[in-house]
C-alpha cells in the first residue's frame, strides 16, 4: 500500500471512531491543532452572531473562542430552556469537552429518555476515573455504544495488567546500540519531551552510540500528519514510525501491534538496550521486547502522569479508580525495569517510595546543549531581533499554557506591579488549554496594550524571548504533580543568564537557589510573588548578578553531554550485569 494512502486508511479510521463516540471531543482536538489566532477569532464571531442560542456548536465556539462567560450563559439558559432530552444530553457531551463536569451532570440529569444517554453518561464516569461504572454503564446497549463497551473494557484491562504476549527471539546485541520507545517525536511535535530526547539522542551519537528512535504505533498520522513517512533524519537522528496498513481497534491490540513492530526493528537493529519513557505503556511494550530478545532495558520517569491526569479534574480524582489503576501499574513498571531514569531529587524520592531500590535509580536532569552553550545575546539585541520595544522591561515565561503553571498568578502579580513600573511589559510565550481564561483575565484587568501574548513558537524563538526577558518566572501551583517534576524552560532561561523567579517548590528549588541564581516566591500568592519580582526589576546589577551565576551553574552541572555521559557508563554497567547472569 502506498505511503500516503495507508496514511489516508488510518485517518480515516481514527476520526470514524471519535466521530461516532465523541464527536464534540474530535472537533475540539480538531480546531486545537488548527492556528488559535484564525480559530478563536472566527470562534468568538460566531458565538457573538446568536448570543442567546443554546445550540451546542454555538456552545463549542464560545469554549474554543476563550469567553468562559457566554459559556455558562448559554449553559444557563439551556437547563432552563430544554428542548429535548438529545438536546440536554449534546449539552452535557459539549461540557464534558469543555471540562465542566457539574455542568455535565446537570444536563445528564435532564437527558435520561436519549437514546445515546448510556454513552455520554459512560464518558462522564470515565473522565472522573470511574473506569469500571463506564464500562457498566453500556451494558446491553447497541450498535457505536457496544463498540464504545469494549473499547473502554480492552483499556480497562490494560490499566489491570494486561501485557503483550510475544515469542522469544534472543538474538547476538550489536555493541554500544541503543533502541528508544517514544510517544512523540521531532519533527511532528515540539514539546519539552520532544526535545529532551532529540537533544539525550544527538548527545548519545556524539558521545559514540549508535541510537535509534521509534514512535508509538500510529504516529505522527494519528496527529493529523497525513505526508508522514517512515522515517525521519533530524539533525542525524532517525526516527522510525510503526505505521501499519490498520491499526486495532482496541488499546491492548494496537499496544500488541505496537510491541510486534518494535520487535520486529529490534531483531535488525540488535540493540545492547532498550530505553523507553512514562508513561508505564511504553514500559508494557519495551519490557516484553527486551525480555524476548534478551537485552536490558530502561525506564525513563518524567513525570507523574497519574498527577498531571488528576490535577484536571479536582481532588477527589486521587480517589478514583483510575488513579489507583494509573499508581499501580507506574511503580510495577518502575519496579521490573533494570535501570529507573528520573529528573531530580525529588522525583527519585517518590520512585524509591514506590519500591524501588535507590541505587537502580540514575538522576539525569533538564539541561542544555546546542546553541544555549553559545554566549547570550544582550537583552537588546534578543529584543531587537523579535521586535519588541528595547527601552522597556520585560517580565515573562516560555511554557505550555496549562492551569498548573499558574500564569494566572503572573498576570495578577503583573496588574499590581503595572502602576509602579510604567515601561514593565509581560511577555508570554506559549499556547494551551488556559490561554482562553489568560487572554480573558488579561482584558478584564485593563492590562492588552502591556501584556504580549507569543502564541506558540519555534524552539530557535524560543531560545531569543529567553534572551529578550530581564527575569524568567515560574509561578507553578502547589499540586502533587509540581511538587516534584522539574521543568525545562527554567534550566534553559539560566543558560541565557537571566534570573529566575520560581514558586517555592521542592522540584523547582532543585534548580533555583534563593539568592544565588534566582529568587523563590510562595506559590499562589500574587502579592508576594509582586513584592519579590519588583526587588529584581528595581535593581539591574542584581540581575545580572544573578544571571551570570544561573549561567555558570548550568555549564557546570547541567549539560546533555554530561548526561549522555551517564547513560553510557550506566548501559555498561547493565550490560555487564547482564553477561554475568548469563555465565
Amino acid at each position: 500500500m502506498r505511503p500516503f494512502l495507508r496514511n489516508m486508511v488510518l485517518a480515516f479510521g481514527t476520526v470514524s471512531e471519535h466521530r461516532s463516540e465523541a464527536p464534540f471531543v474530535l472537533a475540539l482536538q480538531v480546531l486545537r491543532r488548527l492556528p488559535s489566532r484564525i480559530v478563536r477569532p472566527l470562534a468568538r464571531a460566531f458565538s457573538g452572531a446568536l448570543p442567546d442560542s443554546t445550540s451546542p456548536l454555538l456552545m463549542m465556539a464560545s469554549h474554543v473562542a476563550g469567553d468562559g462567560e457566554a459559556l455558562q450563559r448559554r449553559f444557563r439558559n439551556a437547563r432552563a430552556d430544554v428542548k429535548s432530552s438529545e438536546h440536554a444530553r449534546k449539552a452535557g457531551e459539549v461540557a464534558l469537552a469543555a471540562e465542566q463536569s457539574d455542568w455535565a451532570d446537570t444536563f445528564l440529569d435532564l437527558a435520561g429518555s436519549s437514546p445515546q444517554a448510556a454513552a455520554t453518561t459512560a464518558r462522564r464516569r470515565w473522565y472522573a476515573g470511574d473506569m469500571s461504572g463506564a464500562v457498566r454503564a453500556l451494558d446491553g446497549q447497541p450498535g457505536n455504544m457496544a463498540k464504545q463497551q469494549r473499547r473502554l473494557s480492552a483499556e480497562l484491562n490494560v490499566f489491570e495488567g494486561w501485557r503483550p504476549s510475544l515469542d522469544k527471539a534472543v538474538s547476538q546485541p550489536a555493541p554500544k546500540r541503543v533502541l528508544h520507545l517514544l510517544t512523540n517525536s521531532l519533527p511532528h511535535t515540539g514539546s519539552g519531551y520532544a526535545r529532551r530526547t532529540h537533544s539525550i539522542l544527538t548527545a548519545q551519537q556524539a558521545a559514540g552510540w549508535d541510537s535509534l528512535a521509534v514512535t508509538r504505533i500510529g504516529y505522527p498520522v494519528q496527529i493529523g500528519v497525513l505526508t508522514a513517512k517512515d522515517t525521519d533524519v533530524v539533525d542525524g537522528v532517525t526516527y522510525q514510525r510503526l505505521l501499519p496498513g490498520k491499526l486495532a481497534k482496541t488499546m491492548n491490540g494496537r499496544l500488541q501491534q505496537q510491541a510486534e513492530g518494535l520487535l520486529a526493528v529490534a531483531r535488525d537493529f540488535r540493540p545492547s538496550v532498550i530505553h523507553t519513557t512514562t508513561h508505564f505503556v511504553n514500559g508494557l511494550v519495551a519490557r516484553e521486547v527486551a525480555h524476548s530478545i534478551g537485552v536490558p532495558w530502561v525506564y525513563e520517569v518524567r513525570g507523574q502522569l497519574a498527577d498531571t491526569w488528576a490535577s484536571t479534574r479536582g481532588p477527589e480524582a486521587r480517589n478514583s479508580e483510575r488513579y489507583g489503576l494509573f499508581m499501580e501499574r507506574e511503580a510495577e513498571t518502575m519496579r521490573s525495569a533494570d535501570l529507573v531514569v528520573t529528573l531530580g531529587e525529588a522525583m527519585k524520592k517518590n520512585i524509591v517510595a514506590a519500591g524501588v531500590p535507590p541505587e537502580k535509580v540514575l538522576i539525569s536532569p533538564n539541561a542544555v546543549g546546542g546553541d544555549y552553550l553559545n554566549e547570550p545575546m544582550c537583552h537588546q539585541d534578543a529584543r531587537s531581533v523579535l521586535g519588541l520595544d528595547t527601552g522597556l522591561l520585560y517580565i515573562g515565561t516560555v511554557t505550555s499554557l496549562v492551569d498548573y503553571e499558574g500564569i494566572d498568578d503572573l498576570v495578577t502579580a503583573f496588574a499590581l506591579l503595572a502602576p509602579r513600573l510604567p515601561r514593565l511589559r509581560l511577555l508570554v510565550v506559549g499556547d494551551g488549554t488556559a490561554a482562553p481564561a489568560l487572554r480573558n483575565q488579561m482584558q478584564g484587568l485593563g492590562l492588552a496594550e502591556k501584556v504580549v501574548f507569543t502564541g506558540r513558537v519555534s524552539a530557535g524563538q524560543a531560545r531569543l524571548y529567553h534572551q529578550a526577558l530581564d527575569v524568567f518566572v515560574v509561578p507553578r501551583k502547589d499540586l502533587s504533580v509540581t511538587r516534584s517534576v522539574t521543568p525545562l524552560k527554567p534550566v534553559e532561561a539560566l543558560a541565557c543568564a537571566r534570573p529566575v523567579v520560581a514558586s517555592r517548590l521542592e522540584a523547582l528549588c532543585e534548580i533555583v537557589h534563593d539568592g544565588v541564581n534566582g529568587r523563590v516566591a510562595e506559590p499562589s500568592d500574587p502579592t508576594g510573588l509582586a513584592e519579590v519580582l519588583v526587588e529584581l526589576l528595581e535593581d539591574e546589577d542584581l540581575r545580572m548578578r544573578l544571571g551570570a551565576a544561573g549561567r555558570r551553574g548550568v555549564l557546570a552541572t547541567r549539560t546533555w553531554t554530561a548526561n549522555a555521559e551517564a547513560y553510557g557508563r550506566a548501559y555498561e554497567t547493565l550490560m555487564s550485569n547482564d553477561l554475568r547472569k548469563a555465565g
